[in-house]
């Protein structure tokens, strides 16, 4: 029978511990298809009162992968001021009256997940004006690169040997709303 001598531990990384508590989240809104327009022109007027609250990234359009849907990024130091964000914006009569009443409605689903960057990595301003995980000048310009990468045995024998460890992949192609901090 197989397990742990008593007294031993096990710890399992995949790299450096977090120690920057700053993470941003990451929230997608699925909206009625018929409000989808509505949606966007209400957000642009009124976005002003939510980043009153906290620091907005990023705010896009989805293209591909999903119709009909806006991805956004917010940050935040700490979950504990993620709460009194939250807490305040509750209690924001602008914001409730101006925006969720009218925006809720409109949507159909929302999904939020959390995460950090990875500690060689740092957020900047793309040179490009479209999003796909990576900043590209064009999806033209993205679908070469693509077709590229699949000719080159490096990346494909790479992707052969890290696909096993694949659980999901989703890929979006986004543009930014008018009122998006990073373009």
């Amino acid at each position: 029978a197989g397990g742990l001598r008593s007294g031993s531990r096990v710890h399992l990384s995949s790299g450096p511990q977090q120690k920057d508590t700053t993470f941003y989240e990451f929230r997608t809104y699925c909206i009625r298809p018929e409000q989808n327009a509505t949606f966007l022109k209400l957000t642009n007027e009124k976005i002003h009162l939510r980043t009153a609250h906290s620091e907005l990234i990023g705010y896009w359009s989805v293209e591909y992968g999903g119709l009909n849907k806006v991805f956004h990024i917010w940050r935040y130091d700490s979950y504990s001021q993620r709460a009194a964000v939250r807490a305040a914006l509750a209690q924001d009569p602008s914001w409730l009256a101006q925006y969720i009443s009218m925006a809720l409605p409109m949507l159909s689903s929302q999904d939020n997940e959390v995460t950090y960057l990875v500690p060689w990595t740092h957020l900047q301003k793309p040179p490009k004006e479209v999003h796909a995980l990576w900043w590209f000048e064009s999806a033209d310009r993205r679908a070469e690169l693509r077709h590229k990468a699949h000719a080159d045995p490096r990346v494909v024998a790479a992707v052969r040997n890290s696909s096993s460890h694949l659980v999901s992949q989703e890929n979006r192609l986004m543009f930014p709303c008018h009122f998006s901090p990073l373009k």
